[in-house]
Order: structure tokens, then sequence, then C-alpha cells
């Protein structure tokens, strides 16, 4: 008997989305609250209800079901993914980077775990009245260092300023266009049984550093934010793995959000093995003098990849041979029952439901 799973396996790319989309229509999600909170940002539940019920509700088309971290277009014969992303982060400074080069790198990530190569971003502004040119200055040289590294050119943008007192100081939106020369598409949808979970490398650290950062405990630590640019570990991983079947960079939510998207996205079970994720001594620490369950902080310069099981071996060769995947590790697999649900296997010998979160422990983290 062909399992549920095996069944969608079978279904073309194009059919896929389409039944994503008829079941998201029959779902008809609501929002119980009639005014946005934080945890509509946070990544968690209340994000993808908030999704599925005003945005593609509105805007359900087969190019944004996937609900990858970028479209996949097709133009001039080619293929291009382009992207888009908004940060607030506060405070904009932290150890080991700044709203800027946050905002380039995470554009960049979002079209390297599309699969494309980054060329172009754009960079939106709102700034407050007030805020002080030195830090807008030093903010614009972030930013124009990270699309240097990256490789990637800041080709349009706006500005925009608020009275005193209507934002933070200052947001920056970032969207970004890459050209996909692969054949193949990637996408969570595709998971299926045997395949391998990879992480690139130690989680949690930016999320982290982002509450340390703003003083608001009494914790000293030497912690520092992940974030950098991972096109050049992408591309290696994959001219080494041809066998990945998906990317997603671990931001908002972390590694275990990510889990749950491909559970629900390919009806397939995740089973995460937790002396298998790893996390550096200083953020364990943290995390549980904060009563914060590692796996749901955010990185900003790691990914998740979903890898089939015959390939983990090239696959995690080629992470390692990178300085950003040094630390890559296999941390679970992907199995056919229960469908839409990850497991952890505890330290301790038992197993739990690893859920998405409801709320948002760290809220504007990037």
């Amino acid at each position: 008997m062909t399992s549920q799973s095996q069944q969608y396996q079978e279904l073309s790319r194009e059919e896929q989305v389409l039944q994503r989309i008829e079941k998201a229509r029959a779902r008809k999600a609501k929002l119980k609250e009639e005014r946005i909170t934080l945890s509509h940002g946070s990544g968690g539940k209340a994000t993808q209800t908030l999704i599925e019920a005003v945005f593609l509700e509105a805007f359900a088309n087969p190019l944004l079901a996937p609900l990858e971290d970028g479209a996949v277009l097709t133009a001039l014969g080619g293929r291009l993914a382009f992207t888009t992303d908004s940060y607030v982060v506060s405070p904009l400074f932290f150890p080991g980077g700044d709203i800027g080069d946050l905002a380039v790198n995470g554009t960049v990530n979002d079209l390297a775990v599309s699969g494309a190569r980054p060329l172009w971003l754009s960079a939106g502004f709102i700034l407050e009245e007030g805020f002080p040119v030195a830090d807008l200055e030093r903010i614009v040289g972030s930013m124009a260092a990270a699309a240097e590294r990256a490789g990637v050119q800041i080709v349009t943008g706006d500005t925009k300023v608020v009275q005193r007192g209507k934002a933070d100081g200052c947001y920056v939106n970032t969207a970004g266009v890459g050209v996909i020369e692969r054949p193949g598409e990637l996408g969570v949808a595709t998971a299926r049984p045997g395949d391998v979970v990879i992480v690139s490398g130690p989680v949690g650290e930016h999320g982290i550093t982002i509450m340390l950062a703003r003083g608001e405990l009494d914790i000293e630590s030497e912690v520092t934010s992940d974030t950098a640019p991972l096109n050049g570990l992408v591309e290696r991983l994959l001219d080494a793995a041809p066998g990945v079947r998906g990317l997603r960079d671990a931001t908002r939510g972390g590694v275990a959000t990510i889990c749950n998207e491909v559970a629900r996205a390919a009806g397939v079970a995740v089973v995460l093995e937790e002396e298998a994720v790893p996390v550096r001594p200083d953020v364990r620490g943290a995390c549980e003098l904060l009563g914060i369950d590692p796996l749901y902080v955010a990185c900003e310069g790691r990914l998740v990849a979903v890898v089939d099981g015959d390939q983990v071996e090239a696959a995690m060769a080629a992470l390692r041979s990178h300085p950003l995947g040094e630390g890559a590790a296999v941390i679970g697999r992907v199995r056919d029952d229960p469908p839409g649900l990850v497991l952890l296997k505890t330290s301790f010998g038992g197993t739990r439901i690893v859920d998405l979160l409801v709320g948002d422990p760290l809220p504007r983290i990037c």
C-alpha cells in the first residue's frame, strides 16, 4: 500500500503547489485577534495563521504558494529568484554586526537557499527624525562591506523620514534578485522518508546575542552574532550533493520552526536527535537561564538542509570544507510517520513533540 507521503511525492512540482493552494483555501484560517501582536512576527503559529488568513487569502497564486524564502520566476528563457525582507532589530548595533550587514546577509541568504546566485539588492530606509547621521553612515558602510563580501551590488533604493517618536531610529527593507543556474527546483515540500536533516553549524547565537545586547539581563557573555552570507557555502553544497531537496536559513523561530515547515509541507515526520544539535556552551547556558530552547532561537548565518540520505557523506564533506560549515552536523532524519509532526529524541532517552511556538520569546531579533 502506498503511503500518503509517497503519493504526494509522486505528484509533479506544479501539482504539489496547486494541491497546497487548495488545502490552504479549504482550511480557511482565521485570525482570532482583532489587532496585530508581537507574536504575529515570531515565525511561529501566529505568523503562519496571519499569512494564511490574510496574505494567502488575498494573494493566492502558484508562485507564492510554496512559501519558500524566495519566489522562483521564469523570464527570458531563464529562471530568477526574487525575495524581500525588512529589518527592525533592536539594538541597531550588536556584537558581531549591525542592522546594515544583517539586512544584506539576510537577503543574500534567502536567495542562496532558493538555489540562486545572488546578484542585485535594493535598500529602503525608514528613518526617524533626529536619528544621528553618524549612525546612518555606519549602517550604510556595513551594508557596502557586506555586499562586497557576498559579491552583490545594491542597485536601487528609497528613503523615507518619519516624525520623532513614530519609528525606532532606523528600519531597513531589502529586496534581492538572483539567477538560478542549476536544473531542478529546491523546496522543503519535496522531502521524503530516508532524507537527513543537516544544520550547517551551532545554533542560537544571533538571537542570544541580541537579547544580551539589550542590557535587560545581568548576564556576561562573549557570544556574538553569526550573521554571514551563505551563498558560497550553498554553492559548494549543491555542487557536491545534487540530492539536496530543500534549504532554509534558520532565522525567526530557529531550527524547530523550519523542521515543522518541512513536516507540514511534505506530509512527513521529522525526527531530531537532541544530542546531535550543535549548541555552543555559552549559548546553551544563556538559554537555560532564560528558559528558552535553543532550537527556537534565531540564527543569521546558519542553514538547514534536507538531503537525500544516500548523499549525506558528500553533503557533510562539502559543508565542513567551508569556513561557515565547519560545525555542520546531521541532526535528524525524515520518516513517514507521524506525518506533519516533529519529534525530538531527548538526551534522557525520551521523545517529545517539537511544535511551533505560539508566542515569541525574543521579539525584534532581525
